[in-house]
């Protein structure tokens, strides 16, 4: 499944195409794609539905990893080129870490979930550093508080990157992993 240029993007599944966090999704996937990058999401609708089909009206690859658990209440977004279908959550978040960087946009409880554990590995030395790009304020509030509240010193601060907007985050890609094409 992985490629080089690859980069996975989390966020809300509970966006409508008519949000904005959708519309900025959708532009993300589509600069990915310009831009060369192979994008990889949880396959299914919201954040990861705009940025998959960003990428697809791009003519850029995309790769969705849905899990089998839950297949007989969701489906997978229709922009995919590639599912891959994981047996259980542990299984899903494994694939969805294997790429070069990772983008989380606004989201939920899950998107935290992946943030969290992506930035955790980072910390323990049980991955590779790889960009973890965090785009919007509400990301930058939240490092702030998990730095004054939890043991979080600069050092771990240091390993994620934040973006304000999604044009932001291919150019910051581009500094430290070469697209696929």
């Amino acid at each position: 499944m992985r490629k080089s240029g690859q980069v996975t993007v989390f966020g809300s599944s509970k966006v409508s195409p008519t949000e904005e966090p959708y519309q900025q999704a959708l532009r993300l996937g589509r600069l990915l794609a310009e831009a060369g990058y192979a994008v990889c999401s949880g396959g299914y609708g919201g954040v990861m539905e705009a940025v998959s089909r960003g990428a697809a009206e791009a003519g850029g690859t995309v790769i969705g990893v849905t899990m089998e658990t839950w297949s007989p209440r969701l489906r997978a977004n229709p922009w995919l080129s590639q599912e891959v279908v994981a047996p259980h959550l542990f299984d899903r978040m494994r694939r969805l870490i294997a790429s070069d960087a990772y983008v989380a946009m606004p989201g939920g409880l899950g998107t935290l979930g992946e943030v969290a554990v992506t930035w955790n590995l980072f910390q323990t030395d049980s991955i590779p550093v790889r960009p973890l790009i965090l785009v919007g304020d509400l990301w930058r509030g939240f490092v702030q508080y998990v730095q004054r509240e939890f043991r979080v010193d600069g050092r771990d601060a240091a390993l994620v990157r934040f973006a304000d907007t999604v044009e932001e985050v291919a150019p910051l890609l581009r500094q430290v992993i070469p697209p696929t094409a």
